[in-house]
């Protein structure tokens, strides 16, 4: 499947909306079988989207020293958005992870906060793909691999994991 093919299977941002996962007494998960092979070929994607520069900044010395004089003048802080987007990515890996310990093939427990962030990773990959600017061109079968993850949890049943009984 191509990358465009794959991209175009993904709900449009701005009609989506995640499902209320708010459960009673307890901590709503959704767990999917994962192999080490997909968590792999992941991993691999998110390195090559890390290094990704979304603002120009890498290469565009202009614009750097444009910013940098507006940090240094008025101390306003560089924001970049995907800086946090990249923080909770490391995390769901290091959770799916730390979920399948040593195992070729074990089900992770995938967190309403981890459908966020599998969901955003795929529309920033399509952004960041489709932008002229931009020179982001991920393999095809990571974009795959990362998209039958989102696919998985969203057509995955939510469990409560620490259930808690009305007698507690």
């Amino acid at each position: 499947m191509s990358l465009e093919q794959v991209f175009t299977q993904l709900p449009d941002p701005g009609s989506h909306a995640f499902p209320d996962y708010s459960l009673p007494r307890g901590e709503p998960v959704l767990p999917i079988a994962v192999t080490r092979d997909e968590l792999s070929t992941v991993l691999e994607l998110y390195e090559t989207f890390q290094t990704v520069d979304p603002t120009g900044l890498d290469s565009n010395p202009f614009l750097e020293a444009a910013t940098t004089y507006m940090q240094q003048t008025f101390g306003i802080p560089q924001y970049r958005p995907d800086e946090q987007l990249q923080d909770d990515i490391a995390a769901l890996l290091n959770d799916f992870s730390d979920d399948l310990g040593g195992r070729p093939l074990g089900v992770v427990d995938a967190t309403p906060a981890h459908h966020r962030t599998l969901y955003f990773f795929l529309i920033s990959c399509r952004g960041y793909h489709s932008a002229p600017h931009i020179r982001f061109t991920p393999d095809e079968t990571a974009v795959e691999t990362l998209y039958e993850l989102y696919q998985r949890v969203t057509e995955q049943d939510v469990y409560l994991k620490h259930p808690s009984s009305v007698l507690e």
